[in-house]
């Protein structure tokens, strides 16, 4: 969750009927390396554990989400997207994950810069 005032009941219910039986929740922005609830799961994660959650709720940087999936490749710990239909221990998930994670660091830039436009005197 990006801010205290959001709600995770909808990730916790999607996650739930996934199967997931443990659910972590952190109120912070995902463009923060910070996230205590996120470095719990990622511990937590064992070989022949399908870890599961949002693409865009892992991370918004492209390097963080490719490190945070590599290392838990590394592990033997594939990374599903309920939402977005990835499993990254397939080559087309694996393709699928780049791309989604490029056009979601993409978001952010673009995001970035409309809100400083105006700043710099330009019009969006």
């Amino acid at each position: 969750m990006t801010t205290a005032e959001q709600n995770a009941d909808l990730q916790t219910d999607e996650l739930t009927s996934a199967g997931c039986y443990a659910v972590f929740v952190d109120h912070a922005s995902g463009v923060l390396d910070r996230r205590p609830e996120l470095e719990k799961v990622l511990e937590r994660l064992r070989l022949g554990h399908p870890g599961g959650v949002a693409l865009d709720r892992l991370g918004r940087s492209l390097r963080y989400l490719i490190d945070t999936v590599t290392a838990l490749d590394e592990r033997g710990v594939g990374f599903c997207s309920l939402r977005e239909s990835i499993d990254t221990t397939t080559a087309g998930g694996r393709l699928v994950f780049h791309l989604f994670g490029a056009l979601a660091q993409f978001s952010v830039m673009w995001t970035r810069r409309d809100a400083c436009l105006p700043r710099w005197g330009l019009a969006a």
